[in-house]
């Protein structure tokens, strides 16, 4: 039996907004026998969600009174402590119609980040973010607010300007003992297996279910039922050589629909949108630099 006060692991995915869209969250939650096993617990995202936003914006930058982190954990946690507590919240930094308020990229980041170490103060904390490129981004997150003018929901910002090596950096100054995953959503099917146990926390010789789930959504059912049916007669002996078979498989049998998006922004021509895709491909270059970041790649 833990202990009340004992230290954990506290493992966070924060989004983006508009990249996994908790399809994570939910495979996880499928592997809840191999969790329980290692002392793992990962629950329900209304057991936490609300409990957490409404915790911390109510500290309001103060420190929480002794006890409010064993509160918080009875609240979440249905057994005794576990190991590492999973969670999974990508409106925890502000909500969609915020990201770019006061001309600034997710502007609250610092302070729920402060009061998410605050509320934890001895816990291990490992914050997981998957980029997006902001050709594609900034029009999804537009399609997902009230706002029907596109500049008013910029607030100013150029999305020539975004940059998510900015917001990590911004991560790290505020959480400098935080671990930080970060990688590309537009590589989430090729590393999903790498991803899910990443987050989870579950050790390499745990069965893994849900392991396609993502691909099954992206891949024809024919394709889906060939890639079973090679990988079972050509084992691949590393996870390198699994990608790449996924990834020769994708590029036969993807379903167009599903990973085509149609761009129709006022203004932005085909050049436009080019040169926010180099941008963020040397933003990528640069994020996986930083020092104190883990930066996953097929």
């Amino acid at each position: 039996m833990r202990s009340v006060s004992q230290p954990m692991q506290i493992a966070l995915h924060l989004g983006l907004h508009n990249t996994d869209k908790d399809r994570l969250l939910k495979c996880i939650l499928k592997n809840g026998d191999a969790l329980q096993a290692q002392n793992i617990a990962a629950p329900g995202p209304s057991r936490y969600r609300r409990v957490l936003r409404e915790t911390i914006q109510g500290l309001d930058g103060q420190l929480p009174n002794p006890g409010a982190r064993d509160v918080m954990l009875d609240a979440i946690c249905d057994t005794d402590r576990p190991d590492r507590l999973v969670m999974a919240f990508e409106n925890f930094i502000c909500v969609q119609n915020r990201v770019f308020e006061n001309a600034a990229v997710y502007g609250p980041a610092e302070e729920k980040l402060i009061g998410l170490r605050n509320l934890f103060p001895l816990d291990e904390i490992e914050l997981f973010v998957g980029l997006r490129d902001p050709a594609t981004y900034i029009p999804a997150l537009f399609n997902t607010v009230d706002e029907t003018d596109f500049a008013t929901f910029l607030h100013g910002v150029d999305p020539m300007t975004l940059r998510w090596s900015t917001l990590l950096h911004r991560i790290r100054a505020v959480l400098p003992d935080a671990a930080l995953t970060v990688w590309c959503n537009e590589d989430t099917p090729l590393i999903w297996s790498q991803l899910i146990r990443e987050i989870s926390g579950l050790q390499d010789e745990a069965k893994l279910s849900g392991g396609f789930d993502l691909l099954a959504e992206i891949m024809s059912g024919e394709g889906m039922k060939r890639l079973r049916s090679y990988l079972g007669s050509h084992p691949p002996q590393t996870e390198v050589q699994k990608r790449r078979i996924i990834a020769a498989f994708l590029d036969k049998f993807a379903l167009d629909d599903a990973i085509e998006e149609e761009l129709d922004v006022p203004g932005w021509t085909d050049d436009y949108v080019e040169q926010l895709t180099q941008n963020y491909d040397d933003d990528v270059y640069e994020i996986s630099r930083i020092p104190g970041v883990t930066f996953l790649s097929p």
